[in-house]
């Protein structure tokens, strides 16, 4: 059999232990070592199978006092989404005002996964 061995750092915890991964030549997951806990080996499987990331970016503020509202996901979105979700995100536009914590995108492609306003912007409120 010819095992790959993927070497990576856990950064679910401060320790940062240092995880050898062991793949079969499909790619599939096998094994992990070196993880200190329990939450190391999940990471670890996830990460080479699945791996997750949250999207932090920004969104067009019509009215308001800043031009973009910055916004994230919720949770992790699987990586392969990312470019894809971004494509979303830059259609869109929202209004002033905007809260923190506003959903500005519900379950974004279907992942069952929120993108919501990270910051608030104010209603422009120029007098004439």
């Amino acid at each position: 059999m010819n095992e790959k061995v993927v070497e990576m750092t856990c950064v679910v915890c401060p320790i940062g232990c240092d995880l050898k991964v062991t793949l079969d030549e499909n790619g599939k997951f096998l094994s992990v070592t070196g993880n200190k806990c329990p939450k190391g080996a999940i990471y670890a499987k996830e990460e080479v199978t699945d791996p997750k990331r949250i999207l932090p970016t920004s969104v067009k503020v019509i009215g308001g006092e800043l031009p973009l509202v910055s916004v994230r996901t919720e949770k992790p979105i699987p990586k392969r989404l990312i470019f894809d979700a971004m494509k979303v995100i830059k259609s869109i536009h929202v209004n002033a005002p905007v809260k923190r914590g506003q959903v500005i995108i519900r379950n974004i492609l279907n992942t069952k996964v929120n993108v919501i306003a990270t910051r608030t912007v104010k209603e422009n409120r120029k007098s004439p």
